[in-house]
């Protein structure tokens, strides 16, 4: 199950403690406090200019507490390499995004709402060398992504059909029900002729497309289309397609089994790479595959590589950068695909989360994090392996005492190597035994990496500054360790894996650093069905929970979710009718006469990928048993809080 990042809030971390009567340290002064966490800047984008001299970055500024709905806003910067001057390009009031630079390098494009020009959407555009902002774009509906073609001619895009004018008509006066038979406007592919802005549709698909790439020549395209839509089948039954831009004609490129990732030619067009599932019930786009134009069958480059492939770029005609997850690293790698052992550029600290290189040159922008800074900017030197950093976003947080952080490891059940993030007491001293608070991730096939943790979601540093150790459990399941241990816990959910995480509170009792009857949970989506099934199943063991729109009841959750297939196919090998008993007994709901943990809920009430009514179910029976419960709703809130002041009050 995929999750978003964004999450229950730091709002958690005041009442959880309160909830979870522990004894917790008063926040001193250059301690990490809730408010300082909700207004932490990161680094979200970064993209290096064609010729390498210069890199552009949007600064992420999460919105004022004070300000009403407030999300966060956008900062666009140039950074010229040689000089180390930064000019402000795209100023905060046109929350600017998805940059790209025109191939040309002569102007930056990016995605944005600006009124004075559009109510929708569109893409515009800045010259490097100064001038007016220009509206690329003027489609009917808001432009979801976009991509240059090599030659810098065309721009193609995705956005949704537009809604016929009777049809608003309708639903203006109040003629708006939703049929399930009657399906959602598409998902489709535009072109945009960039000299005279006009637009056409690239080809007349039978579904909804979801991902697309150009040709070295500009004349050709791949794409991503599924034949039903919603994110379920986009999901999970996807096709990727060879299209001919000048009739819109196309063909498969290549049977697909599963999820699918990011795709690209060869520079020199015979070639293409993907990301995808070796099969249906692959958690994980997580494998690169590479296929002859000329012909043949795909070669999976990933076979016996534990390890998941995150994101690519083609070097040369026989050599792919591959970014991948290895344990609880990102590691930076050369792929021939002529079949030579991997070469291994970069695996350390700081975690490298996203790249972009100026090929053929060496120099390459980088999004990294450590223990001690959200995701900053930096300059990678391909050859050398090595970075530097350029961006000091939270100057207060460089003053701001942190607490320690290392991997750790343990056993599971039947002697399986775990992984996790452990996150010392600020104030640890050696010999003294601490309460210890879960932070788990979701998925099941999330996984918890040794860089920046302290978010909204998953509140570490505030948790460790009030007196905890903190564990992050990448358990069976997790992304990060290879097709089959992300498949370990298929079709025995909250079995083994569960276990994994009691082994790892059992270690670090053994260890002497934490007091196992001081123990409490959080966590999110799927790790919300973690704490709710320790506050039932295994609620001895568990002081108090903490479940952000988590599943409590597998069976309602099937008929509610977004993504049935994904979760029926993925991870349960069945759908729930097929196992009803089992589906049954891994719900929490099904284990209220263990229940005695003090728990709170929190969901938002517009998540669709977990409906708000699993928390309600579970508030309402523990509430009916007597037993001390909370539960906490966000109007318009998806699955994760998007607004600031929903994550601090």
């Amino acid at each position: 199950m995929t999750h978003q990042k964004s999450g229950p809030g730091i709002y958690l971390t005041r009442v959880a403690i309160c909830l979870w009567l522990l004894a917790g340290l008063s926040l001193l002064a250059g301690e990490l406090t809730p408010e300082m966490t909700v207004a932490l800047k990161r680094i979200a984008e970064g993209e290096i200019s064609p010729d390498g001299q210069k890199i552009a970055y949007r600064l992420s500024i999460p919105a004022e507490l004070s300000e009403k709905k407030g999300t966060y806003d956008t900062e666009i910067y140039v950074r010229d390499i040689q000089s180390g001057a930064d000019r402000l390009f795209v100023n905060r009031q046109f929350k600017g995004h998805g940059m790209a630079w025109s191939p040309d390098g002569s102007r930056l494009s990016f995605l944005a709402k600006i009124s004075d020009f559009d109510p929708n959407t569109q893409i515009y555009a800045l010259p490097l060398d100064g001038g007016a902002i220009a509206q690329l774009s003027a489609h009917s509906t808001s432009v979801a992504s976009f991509k240059w073609s090599p030659d810098g001619k065309k721009i193609a895009f995705l956005s949704s059909e537009a809604t016929p004018k009777a049809e608003k008509e309708q639903i203006e006066m109040g003629n708006d029900w939703q049929d399930s038979a009657v399906m959602p406007h598409k998902s489709e592919l535009f072109v945009l002729t960039v000299s005279s802005g006009e637009i056409s549709k690239a080809v007349e698909f039978p579904g909804w497309i979801s991902g697309y790439t150009w040709a070295p020549d500009s004349r050709k395209m791949a794409f991503q289309g599924a034949t039903q839509p919603g994110v379920d089948a986009g999901m999970m039954f996807a096709g990727m397609y060879l299209l001919n831009t000048a009739d819109g004609s196309y063909s498969p490129l290549t049977e697909t089994r599963g999820k699918l990732g990011d795709m690209g030619f060869s520079p020199d067009g015979k070639s293409f790479a993907w990301l995808g599932a070796v099969d249906i019930s692959d958690p994980l786009a997580q494998s690169l595959f590479t296929l002859s134009l000329a012909g043949g069958s795909p070669v999976n480059h990933s076979k016996g590589f534990e390890g998941s492939a995150t994101t690519f770029q083609w070097k040369n005609n026989g050599t792919i950068l591959l970014l991948a997850t290895e344990g609880t690293q990102n590691t930076l790698s050369e792929i021939q695909t002529g079949g030579a052992k991997r070469k291994v550029i970069y695996n350390s600290t700081p975690l490298l989360h996203a790249f972009s290189t100026a090929l053929p040159g060496n120099r390459m922008a980088a999004i990294m994090s450590d223990a001690t800074h959200p995701p900053e900017l930096f300059l990678g030197d391909l050859k050398k392996g090595t970075f530097t950093r350029i961006t000091h976003s939270n100057p207060e947080l460089e003053k701001t005492t942190l607490a320690r952080q290392e991997v750790v490891a343990w056993e599971g059940p039947d002697g399986l190597k775990i992984e996790g993030i452990l996150t010392y007491p600020l104030h640890y001293q050696e010999g003294q035994k601490y309460p210890l608070a879960l932070q788990i991730h979701g998925g099941p096939e999330g996984v918890s990496l040794n860089g920046w943790n302290t978010y909204a979601t998953y509140p570490v540093q505030v948790l460790a500054a009030n007196g905890y150790a903190v564990l992050q459990p990448n358990y069976r399941g997790s992304g990060g360790r290879g097709v089959a241990f992300s498949k370990a816990d298929h079709d025995d959910l909250g079995g083994k894996e569960f276990e994994d995480v009691l082994a790892g509170i059992d270690y670090l009792a053994e260890s002497g650093l934490i007091d196992p009857n001081q123990v409490v949970t959080g966590g999110w989506s799927y790790g919300g069905y973690f704490s709710a099934w320790a506050a039932t199943r295994h609620s001895d063991r568990f002081k108090a929970s903490v479940v952000a729109a988590g599943l409590t009841n597998w069976i309602a959750f099937s008929g509610t979710t977004d993504i049935p297939h994904e979760m029926a196919l993925v991870h349960w090998n069945s759908y729930w009718y097929d196992q009803p008993a089992l589906h049954w007994e891994r719900s929490p709901l099904a284990h209220l006469d263990k229940a005695k943990t003090p728990t709170m809920l929190v969901h938002g009430l517009a998540d669709d990928r977990v409906h708000p009514e699993q928390s309600l179910q579970l508030h309402q029976a523990l509430k009916m048993k007597g037993i001390p419960t909370r539960m906490i709703l966000y109007p318009r809130q998806p699955h994760g809080l998007r607004e600031t002041s929903h994550q601090v009050h």
